[in-house]
């Protein structure tokens, strides 16, 4: 913490952040390719197209280019963070990390920094590690950035994936606040299901769509009323439900669950695809792009995938 200052009390989002690689996959597209069509795949995701990155757009690219966003529309000098969390499960090697290099490419040069792999839960790990950091003196400001190349990891034979994932980062600041306004993290994992989405010995993500469907549409209620508990705040108290952008058929169920009657679902995943650990700050940067959203407002983010992993949160709007 820079000295003089005192540890405040709580912590909040200050900046939002979005990067969205300019190429465009859409449905027809894979249907040259693919045994499926725009109907079958819209039905089943909700998804219309994605993006995927360019040859010369990486993981450290596209975080360091939403993570600048950020610190733009926090109004934070980038000397002034103490700490970088990348959230990424598609970093291309595992040494070094990636986190540094976002650091030096925003001009944070003396921060610390990390990255963290909770797969697709993993921005909300990552957002909960930030606010624990504000609000213990740690670090005055940290930047979080959720950063996936899901392109690399595709086998574009295989409809059951190909149709879903895509590309993309998102970025928030987190710095000191006089009221809440990130809640508390309500987390958990099921190693016993960790091989519903993984990776294969051919480098490919595999997933078992059913299965993994199954329980979410099962478990994540739960989870999602226990993360507006853990923060004071009934369901239609909220003004935007942010889940994961993993299948609009899984956000419409945890929505009716949840009972979040006053509240805009986002659904960035129609024009965007399955990004992961990007998919919450991409969708929430959206919804406050597009004035669905204001500052103030609270919304309930939470997210799953594999490990099993998840994470809920609700966190007020910049």
């Amino acid at each position: 913490m820079t000295a003089g200052l005192t540890t405040p009390a709580y912590s909040r989002i200050i900046g939002l952040g979005e990067y969205r690689p300019a190429r465009t996959l859409t449905n027809d597209d894979l249907c040259q390719t693919l045994d499926t069509s725009d109907a079958w795949i819209r039905q089943r995701t909700g998804i219309a197209r994605r993006q995927l990155a360019a040859l010369d757009e990486s993981v450290i690219s596209m975080a360091s280019a939403a993570s600048t966003k950020a610190l733009a529309d926090a109004g934070v000098d980038s000397a002034r963070v103490g700490q970088v969390v990348l959230a990424s499960c598609t970093m291309p090697q595992q040494i070094p990390g990636g986190a540094a290099r976002v650091a030096e490419s925003i001009g944070a040069i003396h921060a610390g920094a990390y990255d963290l792999n909770a797969a697709c839960a993993g921005f909300g790990y990552a957002l909960a590690a930030a606010s624990d950091a504000v609000r213990v003196g740690s670090a005055e400001y940290v930047v979080v950035a959720a950063s996936e190349r899901l392109s690399d990891w595709i086998d574009w034979t295989d409809r059951s994936s190909a149709i879903l994932f895509a590309d993309g980062a998102g970025a928030v600041v987190v710095g000191p606040s006089a009221t809440p306004g990130i809640g508390p993290l309500v987390s958990g994992s099921d190693g016993s299901a960790s091989r519903l989405i993984e990776l294969t010995e051919a480098g490919h993500l595999r997933l078992d769509g059913p299965a993994v469907f199954r329980w979410a549409t099962t478990a994540l209620g739960d989870i999602a009323r226990r993360a507006c508990d853990a923060a004071g705040v009934a369901p239609n108290q909220l003004a935007a439900f942010v889940p994961h952008q993993a299948n609009l058929r899984i956000i419409t169920a945890i929505a009716r669950q949840l009972g979040a009657t006053e509240a805009v679902i986002a659904d960035d995943i129609v024009d965007a695809g399955n990004t992961s650990s990007a998919s919450i700050p991409l969708a929430l940067a959206r919804l406050r792009r597009e004035g669905k959203v204001a500052a103030g407002d609270r919304a309930l983010t939470l997210a799953f995938g594999a490990g099993l992993t998840w994470a809920g949160t609700v966190v007020t709007v910049p």
